[in-house]
């Protein structure tokens, strides 16, 4: 531990770092720091930065929750994990590092997204399983004229994948694929999406708490990046009302405890899709009503879950199917063991990636125990199935507000178990009073709570 702490501290100084932030998630999914001065800093990371337990009690509107256990008497403490230091491109004499919330004894206290997705991790290598996973995320970039939010697309909107699209954008790109790559992540793709103004990087996949750890590196880069040059990025999923939303897919693969076999894939079976596939597919469907309440999570997030808008607004799973939930991706030429992957859909960039993920992987491995089977592939878009189609592939419609998806939480009693007591009890308390504080004000109100939050 000394050594490791001692290399950190070299690090900064070798970068003239003067200010580390240590940064965590909040249950609304809002990235938040405190900033220690390289002084400080190898003391700090061994004995981590106090943090009053009701911090993770405010909501994405700034308003303190009253939740039992999370009153503003009594410490936690941010416990930094080393390997996540990295000095930060965009902002000269800054880096950051990421954190769990524990307690003096340095256990949970109870309320950590980051613990909570490690526990899930062991969970799954307990049954000989090793997820590997990342967040490929849309966003849109804009400017903010007479208080308006309005996307940066001089080009007047210009077609999906084109050339005119990367050439108004290149040099922002550029400088956002260079700060990425700086910090590690191995960026595989760049693109204009269909938005103006609207953008997309994906990154290469890595084990499940480091595909969440970049998660939250991810939009901090972006945001950052834009910011150095006058421009706001939004990862909020429908932050233009009458634009296409933006996803956080989550693509992920299941390994032997050693990552050199995919228990995905089963070159004898369907679709190449194994037995284990199938019933991990089961569980997170079956669950999925519940689960759109951590993975899809704001209010905002369900103006993007509206049929045939290739964002999954039912439980539907199949092969290549864009309006499904869960995508069993094909497979590239010669690499098909190990490309072999299922993307879902349901999720966006509001969403706390340690809950998210964590919750994902806890679902899937809830089928592989109870051997679940997930029903017949869709091979159409679930709109245009015939009731029989719909029986047959066990799809059932997600929950169209906020409110409706955290009833279903509520009432999903594995789910709860699974985040704890008083993890559970924050989110849901959290949740719900900013459900009904949207509920009480226009849309206008909504874009300006939602769009720079994440």
């Amino acid at each position: 531990m000394d050594s490791d702490i001692a290399a950190v501290v070299e690090a900064a100084l070798r970068a003239d770092v003067r200010l580390v932030r240590f940064e965590y998630c909040d249950v609304s999914g809002v990235a938040r720091t405190k900033a220690i001065h390289v002084d400080q800093l190898q003391h700090k990371l061994l004995e981590g930065v106090g943090l009053t337990r009701a911090q993770m009690s405010i909501n994405l509107l700034e308003k303190v929750v009253p939740i039992e256990g999370m009153e503003p008497v009594g410490e936690i403490r941010l416990v930094p994990d080393l390997s996540t230091f990295t000095v930060l491109p965009w902002a000269p004499g800054s880096a950051s590092i990421l954190c769990d919330q524990l307690d003096h004894d340095r256990r949970n206290w109870g309320a950590c997204p980051r613990s909570f997705l490690k526990a899930v991790i062991e969970r799954a290598r307990g049954l000989g399983i090793t997820v590997q996973a990342t967040f490929e995320n849309e966003y849109y970039v804009a400017t903010e004229q007479d208080g308006r939010y309005v996307p940066h697309d001089a080009s007047g909107h210009a077609p999906v994948y084109s050339a005119i699209g990367h050439d108004h954008h290149g040099d922002l790109m550029m400088e956002m694929v260079d700060a990425l790559t700086a910090q590690g992540m191995a960026v595989e793709q760049a693109i204009n999406e269909y938005g103006p103004g609207q953008q997309e990087i994906s990154i290469r996949h890595t084990h499940a708490l480091g595909a969440a750890d970049n998660q939250m590196k991810f939009r901090d880069t972006i945001r950052g990046v834009a910011q150095r040059r006058g421009l706001l990025a939004s990862f909020a999923a429908k932050p233009f009302p009458d634009q296409i939303g933006s996803g956080a897919h989550v693509h992920f693969s299941l390994w032997d405890p050693e990552g050199r076999r995919s228990l995905l894939y089963d070159v004898q079976e369907p679709g190449g899709l194994s037995a284990l596939g199938r019933q991990f597919i089961a569980g997170v469907a079956e669950h999925l009503p519940a689960l759109t309440a951590l993975t899809v999570p704001s209010y905002n997030s369900f103006r993007r879950l509206t049929p045939s808008a290739w964002a999954a607004a039912t439980t539907a799973w199949g092969f290549d199917n864009k309006e499904a939930a869960l995508r069993v991706a094909s497979p590239f030429y010669k690499r098909e063991e190990q490309s072999y992957n299922i993307e879902f859909k349901t999720s966006d960039g509001s969403a706390n990636p340690y809950l998210s993920l964590g919750a994902l992987i806890a679902c899937g491995l809830d089928g592989i125990e109870r051997d679940l089977d997930p029903g017949e592939p869709c091979e159409r878009d679930p709109a245009l199935l015939s009731a029989d189609q719909l029986e047959r592939g066990k799809v059932r419609p997600l929950p169209s507000s906020m409110a409706a998806a955290l009833d279903e939480l509520e009432k999903d009693t594995f789910l709860l178990d699974a985040l704890g007591p008083l993890l559970s009890r924050c989110y849901l308390a959290v949740r719900r009073s900013e459900a009904a504080a949207f509920d009480a004000e226009d849309a206008d109100f909504e874009i300006r709570n939602h769009f720079y939050r994440f």
